[in-house]
């Protein structure tokens, strides 16, 4: 069962080679890199993910299955 939702902390299960937000250089995200989800597409099977700075700028904003995402717990 999917419990993954809007505005949910997330981790990659997978290194992911991406074009940079904006300047569109390619970049690698490695796995257990944290992003938030934004958009969530075909009834939770893909979701757009933001990964942003430590000011909050966005640097990669990329539409991911679910088998490559992990939902992080924060209490």
């Amino acid at each position: 069962m999917n419990d993954i939702k809007l505005h949910d902390i997330v981790a990659l299960t997978e290194n992911m080679k991406i074009p940079q937000f904006m300047t569109y250089k390619e970049i690698i995200l490695p796995r257990g890199q944290v992003g938030t989800v934004v958009e969530n597409y075909e009834q939770g099977k893909a979701f757009e993910v933001e990964f942003a700075n430590k000011n909050g700028q966005t640097y990669a904003l990329i539409s991911l299955e679910l088998e490559k995402l992990m939902l992080l717990h924060t209490d």
